[in-house]
This record gives C-alpha cells, structure tokens and sequence, in this order.
C-alpha cells in the first residue's frame, strides 16, 4: 500500500510502499478515502526535519540532553549511532482523515465492516492508503456528510476545543488571531454559538478570505490601531480572543491582550510566545488558557490506546464527542468547507502537496487514495512441514522495528556473515518499510506474511511484551527457531501455550529452538565472576541493587496488558541470578513498598531460594537518583566476594587481596546474538535451555504474585516435582553445579 513518509535525515516528503499494518485489539482497520494536510503543524515538522543536524539540536534542546546523558553514560560513540540510526527511520505524517472501515475484531460492539468513519491522531490517522485506528480516535460519518468534507474532522476538533476554552457566551465578541486553517475553521463555530468575530492576519489575501467567511471584521494583526478599532467596533474591547496563528514571538499574545475587554479571556491554540508583557495583562486582570489540542483524553494512553472512556458526567467533551460534534455542525450545514477542499492530490503525488503548501496560499491540501471494496484479508497461519533452508546463510525475519531492534539487533544481524537479512514487519507497516531502507532487508512485510514466509530460517522477535508469546507460538509452528526480547510471555496461560507448542513439535520429530533475550550473562565481566567461583562447594548469597529509574504509569510498559516491569524488566536480574549460581530457582518471596501508584509498585525487594541452598536477594528500584550506577551486583560464597558494578569494573576480594578488573561497559548483547545466530545455523541448542527459559520466565510471575499475596511462593518447577512424588524434596547437591 501506498504512505506519505517523511526522511528525518532530509525532510524530505515522498510515496513510499509499505505494508499494511496489523488488526490489533481496540481498535479497527479503516480504508482512507481523504487525509487533510495540517498546514501549519505538519510543516513545521518538515521545515525542522530539513534543518542541518546542528539546526535540529537547537529547535529541540530538549532531546538535545537526552543525547548528552545518553552519551555520558554510554559513551559519544554509541550516542553518535543512536542518533544516525535515529535520522535514518522514515517518519508517518498527519493526523486527520477519513474512510471506511474494513476490519474490526470478533468482540468489536461498536464498529462494522462497511462503517464510514473520521479518524484523529498522530502515529494513527496518517496519510496512508490503510490506518490502524483505536477506537476512541474514530467516529461515524453522518450519511449527509461527504469523506473530503470529514477528513478534516480532527483539525476541527482542535478549533472546537479552543473554543469551548473561551467559555463564551451567546452575543459575545470573539477575536480569532491568524485566519488561516484552524482560524477559519474557529470563526466559522463562533458564529455558530450566536457571538461576533473580529479577524486579524498578516496575509491581506486570508483578511479578505475572512470577510467571505463571515468574519463581522477582519484587520491586519499589524495595524498598530487595532485596540482602538476593536473598541470602536464593540464600544468595550473583544471578550475573548482565540490564538490560532503559529509564530515563534509573543506577538500574537500581546496582540490579543491588546484587544481584550477588561477582564477579558485569552485562549492559545497555536503555538506562539508566552511571553507578554505584564502590564497589558495586568491592568486589565486578563486569563491567559492553553488549549490541548482535540481535548480531553488527548495524550492519555488509557484513553487514546487502551479505549477507555471518561464518564459523560464528569467530562462533557473528550476529543472523540468534540469529532462528533464538528460531524454534526457539518451535517446541519453549519459550516462552509467547500474552499477548504478544493485542492487535494493523489497519495503517489504527495511530495508535491507539501510543497503546493509551501508555496503559500492554501489552507490545507487533501491526500486523495484510491477506491476500493476490498477488505484486508484475515487467513490463519498454516504449518510448513518443513524449514527451507540455504546452505551456508541463515535466512531470519525481524518482528518489531523500535529503538532497541534498530540499535542493538539490527545493525548485529547486518554485520554477521553468516546471516541473510530477509523480511521486516511490524504493526504499522511504516517502521518496517524504514527498517528496510536502513538496514537493507529485502521485503517489508506485515507480521502475518513473515511468519508464513517458506524461505526464512528464523525469526527475531522485538515486538511490545504483550505480543511476544502470539509470536513464539506462531514461529514454532511454522517451524522457524525462535530469538524473543525479554519477556517470553507475560502470564502463565501463555507460558503454557509456548511449551505445549514446543513439545509437540518435539513429538513430531522435529528441534523446536527457542532463545530470549537475557543478555546479562553473556557478558564478558559476568563469565569472568562466574569462573571466579568455579568449583565452589558451598552455596552462594547473591545481592543485584537495580536502580532502575522512574517511569510514569502513563507509560506503555506500565500498562496492565504488557506485564509491567517486573516480568519486562526485572526478568533480566532473575536470570543473572540463576546463570551465576547454577542451580534451579525453587521458592520465591517478594515486596513492594506502598506507594500510592505513583510507582506502580515498582520498588521491590525479591528473595530468590535455590534447589542447591543459594539465596538471591534482589533489588528493583524506580525511586533513586540516576546519578547513581543503575547496576550493582555482589556475591557472596566459600570467604570470596565479587562485586560488579554496571558492568564497567569487576571487584575479587580473596585472601585478603582485592583486584579489580576494568572494561569497556559490555552488557553482553553481542556475545547473545553471535551465540544464537551460530546455534541456529549449525542445528545445536539453544545458548540457555528451554527449560531454564521456562523456568526464569516463571520465577517473575511468581514474584508478581508474592507481591500481591504477600506469600511465599513454589515455582513451577517446585510444584511439579510435588506432584510426581509424595516424598520431601532434597536439595540438589552443590557439587554438581
């Protein structure tokens, strides 16, 4: 399918084929008919991706920093590639559009196959032949209301909310600053709630393009007698004034204080200085109110992403009812849009839409896509009986295509000689079709198609937490070995589902492969501690300190249907731990400290006892201070005490002598991903054994559940054993490890 894309690296705008994304829970797949180009947001985001690198740092000093402490901590060369790899990803563009819908989910209520919808925001309504669409980004078209008109739906939602910010009141005055989209689009709904607008712009052409759009007056935001004008106009001064104009200075603001009545309102919906004067505000004791772009709802990922609304009784007017709103003032033929329409290019040409903007005149451009009945096919994954293989080369596909594949997995596939780069797929489709521009696949396809695909190998899976286990099952039963980032599931159902498919391939004579993620003990100073205890007879105490830094609840990970840190993340230390000392994890303990949710309960104190009598006691903190080392590890055992710290300096205390090793930081991904990829290509196990993953992977379910019970807790390798026999337990023997 075709998408409008952006290079971060030029600016540049171009049509590029990309798959289409995947039907994902909560929300539908919709056809687009129209996409509206936001002239003034969407270009602003291409005239800062064409600035020079120095130009882009300081437009955005804030990721800037991040870069900077990205580098202190990790080093100026790896910032360096984090940012190259960062300007080589292709971009989605726009946020507004309209279609119809050709997907939706078996428990889908709301939406049908055949429903014609307006879609809104970011990362989801983009210029693209199909979109991924949550449900609360999409609402029904009424039958009078024609696509091109509804694909600005969204951008009229952002007027709307302005609006509804100036809390007018009928027969009001409203000043409305900048006439050009949203401007228009915020006179025309204050004429529908019964007020008066003024209209100022700089642009002598849109002043009188706001006359014929019913503006009561319209002035020149340079008249330097606008205050007194307005005055003479409303014997007071405006009541409001709505900021939709977009400028670097404050002087849209000053503008609006200028005109305001005493008492008056200012609202800012575009984005312009803050910074006015304190006596034009003060003397007339002005408010000054931010407009958030649609309205409530937007920015909340429970809301956007998860579909859960917020009770009409208590918020009025979310993004979705202001999208429905503007549907219904367009159907009762309330609004003028006809102008707003006119110019519109086929996606294959939408380079030259942006620069048609760019060359002045046009509120918006629309993206027109081609007609078409057909709905996006939904096949089930049949079984290859067996695996194509090229000699020599290892074929692998890449589900997901986030920082971390592009960062650590990718660029160690590409240089591998052994390894064939063959697909790429992801959700969206637009990361994959970036993907394989940078990193030189060969196709980018959807989720589905790689798996089903005869001539790869293996798979690669960098996908959300909540899709790893769908994968892993998927993978194994077409018979392609398996590589998964941490988690391998995120709850004991889907655990189960991996190894029941495991052992039935295992039935059917064939050699299920499967890997995770868990880098940690491939580093080269973690060997290096572990051969310093070789040999031990006695068990060990180990203590892992993770200062692991805050993350808002908001954030994705944190969300329920992705397991949390502690299978995400806190897996990693589990699995550090039983790599160390050797031996099955057999009972687990764990708490958390009260914390209001602000952390999520993410500070925790985990106890893990060993088949061999080992203890670990780790602990996963998200309330230090990031100044301090994230990774701190000590061990314990036979009068010798190791200490690891972030991976950069090892400490050997032993008969009184203490040396200390120093390194580059090294977490181990390399030595991960060349072990796996030699295993793969030569027919041998897995670098950590199924039932070990199976194993660390459940000793984290059994951590969340202690933390809730605040109980002990049997792992189930424990709870198998018991149930083979009646007899006691016996601890492995130490010297076997």
């Amino acid at each position: 399918m075709k998408a409008l894309l952006e290079d971060l690296r030029s600016g540049q705008v171009s049509s590029h084929n990309i798959p289409e994304p995947e039907l994902r829970p909560g929300g539908i797949l919709i056809r687009t008919a129209f996409s509206a180009i936001s002239a003034g947001t969407e270009r602003a985001k291409i005239e800062s991706g064409e600035k020079s690198l120095l130009g882009k740092a300081l437009a955005r000093p804030d990721l800037t920093k991040q870069v900077i402490d990205y580098a202190l901590k990790e080093g100026i060369r790896a910032a360096y590639q984090r940012v190259q790899n960062r300007l080589d990803t292709l971009s989605p563009l726009g946020y507004s559009c309209a279609g119809t819908v050709i997907a939706v989910n078996a428990d889908e209520k709301e939406f049908r196959v055949g429903d014609r919808v307006a879609c809104g925001g970011g990362g989801y309504a983009n210029h693209s032949e199909i979109n991924f669409v949550p449900r609360n980004l999409a609402v029904r078209i009424p039958d009078t209301v024609s696509l091109d008109a509804a694909s600005l739906t969204t951008i009229g939602a952002i007027a709307m909310q302005g609006v509804r910010q100036s809390q007018l009141t009928f027969g009001e005055t409203v000043a409305v600053i900048g006439a050009g989209l949203v401007g228009v689009l915020t006179m025309q709904l204050v004429k529908a709630a019964g007020c008066r607008v003024i209209a100022f712009d700089l642009d002598e052409k849109r002043i009188q393009h706001a006359r014929e759009m019913g503006a009561d007056l319209a002035l020149s935001a340079a008249d330097k007698d606008a205050g007194e004008l307005v005055k003479q106009f409303t014997k007071y001064g405006a009541d409001a004034a709505i900021i939709t104009a977009a400028a670097p200075s404050a002087d849209p603001t000053e503008l609006a204080a200028r005109v305001c009545r005493d008492r008056g309102r200012i609202v800012v919906v575009g984005a312009v200085g803050l910074g006015v004067s304190r006596e034009n505000v003060y003397n007339k004791e002005l408010s000054i109110t931010l407009s958030r772009s649609y309205g409530p709802g937007r920015y909340d990922p429970s809301y956007e992403e998860d579909g859960i609304d917020y009770p009409i009784g208590y918020v009025r007017w979310t993004e979705r009812r202001n999208m429905e709103a503007f549907l219904q003032l367009l159907a009762a033929g309330k609004l003028k849009l006809d102008a707003l329409v006119a110019r519109r290019f086929p996606v294959e040409q939408g380079g030259d839409a942006y620069a048609e903007l760019r060359r002045g005149g046009a509120y918006t451009v629309l993206i027109q896509y081609p007609a078409s009945s057909e709905s996006v096919a939904r096949t089930e994954i049949p079984v290859h009986q067996t695996r194509s293989r090229i000699e020599g080369q290892l074929r692998v596909g890449c589900i997901g295509a986030g920082s971390f594949a592009r960062n650590i997995i990718f660029p160690r596939l590409q240089k591998n000689q052994g390894v064939t780069l063959g697909s790429v797929a992801t959700a969206s489709g637009v990361a994959a079709e970036s993907a394989r521009k940078s990193f030189g696949f060969a196709n980018a396809q959807t989720p589905a198609q790689l798996l089903q695909a005869p001539d790869l190998d293996a798979v690669f899976i960098a996908s959300h937490h909540s899709s790893h286990a769908g994968y892993v099952v998927d993978s194994l039963a077409n018979n392609k070995q398996v590589f998964v980032e941490k988690p391998l599931a995120i709850n004991r159902e889907e655990l189960d589902a991996i190894q029941n498919t495991y052992e039935a391939q295992r039935q059917q004579g064939r050699s299920p492969f499967v890997m995770v993620g868990f880098n940690r003990r491939f580093a080269p100073l973690t060997k290096q501690l572990r051969d310093f205890f070789a040999g031990r007879r006695e068990p060990m105490v180990v203590h892992a300190r993770i200062n692991a830094g805050y993350i808002a609840p908001q954030s994705w990970i944190q969300h329920a249907d992705q397991g949390g840190r502690i299978i995400g993340e806190m897996c990693h230390f589990v699995d550090w731990a039983r790599s160390v000392i050797g031996s099955p994890i057999e009972k687990v303990s764990a708490q958390a400290i009260p914390d209001s949710h602000r952390y999520n309960r993410d500070n925790v104190a985990a106890t893990l006892t060993f088949a061999d009598g080992s203890i670990a006691n780790l602990l996963y903190l998200a309330n230090g201070d990031s100044s301090v080392a994230k990774e701190h590890f000590e061990v314990f055992c036979e009068g010798r005490i190791a200490r690891l710290n972030d991976f950069e300096t090892l400490e050997l205390a032993r008969n009184g002598k203490t040396s200390v090793r120093k390194a580059k930081r090294d977490k181990g991904h390399d030595q991960e991903l060349d072990l796996t990829i030699a295993a793969m290509r030569d027919g041998t196990e897995s670098p950590i054994g199924f039932t070990e993953l199976l194993e660390v992977t459940d000793a984290t379910f059994a951590i969340v559940e202690a933390i809730s019970t605040g109980q002990q807790v049997e792992t189930r390798r424990t709870r198998s054993l018991q149930s083979e026999s009646s007899t006691p337990l016996v601890p492995e023997c130490a010297a076997s490890v």
